[in-house]
């Protein structure tokens, strides 16, 4: 099936052909871990994922890393603020960053390249920039030169003349140009560094994603991905970098994902209206946020409000809803021969699936997808209120299950699971900032807290909610032994 993408490079959707057929690299840019992970880490990490997700569904081995920026100065400034070492806080905030994908269905990368793990080609490729001519070391600091880059903002469509208008940073002496942008940046007394030919410091924000990517995909890649406020500067000054050192077009396809707004105003903590994915998933099952997510197109921007979550929420119920009373009907309901009417309902269900393709062969659009999912569900529940042939609805379960595969939803459950004791056991995890679930103390601290829950509802002969916490928690992989010694448990052997 054409695949189109949006490619921001050319500013018009492509046709999607990989450098290598059925193999496609790609590269998303990772956060700054310094602090919990937002609303807009969330769209970005969501959309790709999906991305991701339906480019493998289509054949494709997709070879999927995400960078995590343990290095720079909000790091720094973090660490004083708390009187911790910079490293601690990238590793706390690490942790962190993969609960909260985690939480949200969030397939985890096949590599995350830290900076601080990168640093010999790092360096290897600002000296090669040095002496191919494209940078100059300047009191310690080394600056890429933009005046001898080729078609440098063509990414992001400027011309240098309002590139230098729009420089927002003080005039820096040590500069050829305002342009030119840090490679590697000298370092005070008390700030991370390492040795290099020009002295202690550390990288620059821009060639850390290069060095990385090339590392991973060497000189060339199929995707390179991330937020729309990434194209300038951070994207222009990959492609320059990276071109100016390899001779070569450094990524195929420039995919870029839009902001999240709140109540229609940008998101920011010096408006109070910023929300941190933590924040959220305390009040919301992490299936109705990433519905929310994929509500729209990822190139559009979405507006996060009450309203809009408890719409999303009303919306993915009503699709579980159908789906459960599906999977019913075929339990109880016999296959025969199909008639005309079995017929036609099978010709509208594979409409429906088709469209459901279309529209993610269409530059991914996870809204009019999910529309004709909708559109489905309305012609089943109107067949499943007549006599259902039970192959009829074997048939539109496939492609149920098609579509969870893409968009980690509706996935099976069992029916007589109770959603809101999954819910506050979740939710106790989150509140309890679990750091690490390997950590034997930290699980077995929570688990104390589950079984004592458990032991008062025994206590006060409240056998129905006991049941159910050990039913639960059975479905999470963990058996409850009651001896005479109280309640042990232990993970389920496999």
């Amino acid at each position: 099936m054409r695949q189109r993408i949006y490619n921001t490079l050319s500013g018009k959707k492509e046709d999607f052909k990989p450098r290598k057929r059925g193999k496609v690299h790609m590269y998303v840019c990772g956060p700054t871990v310094y602090d919990y992970s937002h609303l807009g880490h969330a769209r970005a990490y969501v959309a790709f994922d999906v991305i991701r997700r339906y480019l493998e569904h289509s054949g494709n081995e997709v070879i999927y890393v995400n960078n995590l920026t343990d290095v720079n100065d909000k790091i720094i400034k973090r660490a004083e603020e708390t009187m911790d070492t910079p490293e601690s806080v990238a590793e706390r905030f690490s942790d962190e960053f993969f609960i909260d994908m985690d939480a949200l269905g969030v397939k985890r990368a096949d590599f995350y390249p830290k900076v601080s793990e990168h640093m010999q080609e790092i360096i290897g490729m600002v000296a090669g920039l040095i002496e191919k001519g494209y940078a100059y070391e300047s009191a310690g600091d080394v600056y890429f030169d933009t005046s001898k880059a080729k078609d440098y903002g063509k990414l992001s469509r400027q011309k240098m003349g309002k590139i230098l208008a729009g420089a927002r940073v003080k005039p820096n002496k040590k500069k050829k140009t305002q342009a030119d942008f840090a490679l590697w940046k000298n370092a005070g007394e008390n700030e991370q560094k390492w040795k290099s030919p020009w002295g202690q410091g550390r990288p620059g924000w821009h060639i850390e994603c290069s060095a990385m990517a090339m590392k991973y995909f060497g000189e060339n890649l199929d995707i390179h991905a991330g937020g729309q406020d990434l194209v300038f500067p951070h994207h222009e000054n990959e492609i320059a970098q990276s071109e100016a050192y390899s001779g070569t077009q450094f990524a195929k396809y420039w995919m870029h994902n839009g902001f999240v707004t709140v109540d229609r105003e940008k998101m920011g903590k010096s408006l109070g209206n910023f929300f941190t994915v933590r924040e959220i998933l305390k009040k919301h099952r992490p299936e109705v946020v990433r519905y929310f997510l994929l509500s729209t197109q990822y190139r559009k921007p979405i507006d996060f409000t009450d309203k809009s979550l408890a719409e999303a929420k009303s919306s993915l119920e009503g699709i579980e809803n159908s789906l459960a009373n599906l999977k019913h009907a075929i339990t109880i309901k016999q296959g025969s021969k199909k008639t005309k009417e079995d017929k036609e309902v099978l010709k509208k269900v594979e409409y429906h699936r088709k469209q459901f393709f279309a529209a993610m062969g269409d530059d991914f659009n996870t809204r009019e997808a999910i529309s004709s999912i909708h559109q489905m569900c309305t012609v089943l529940n109107a067949y499943l209120a007549e006599k259902p042939n039970n192959e009829v609805l074997r048939e539109s379960l496939d492609s149920f299950e098609e579509f969870s595969q893409i968009l980690n939803l509706f996935e099976e459950k069992d029916i007589d699971q109770d959603e809101e004791i999954i819910a506050h056991l979740r939710r106790l995890m989150r509140e309890l900032e679990v750091k690490k679930l390997k950590d034997d103390y930290t699980v077995s601290g929570l688990m104390r807290l589950v079984l004592l829950e458990r032991e008062k509802a025994r206590k006060e002969n409240n056998y129905e909610s006991s049941d159910k916490i050990r039913e639960s928690l059975s479905h999470m992989g963990i058996v409850i032994e009651d001896t005479e010694e109280g309640p042990r448990w232990q993970l389920r052997r496999t």
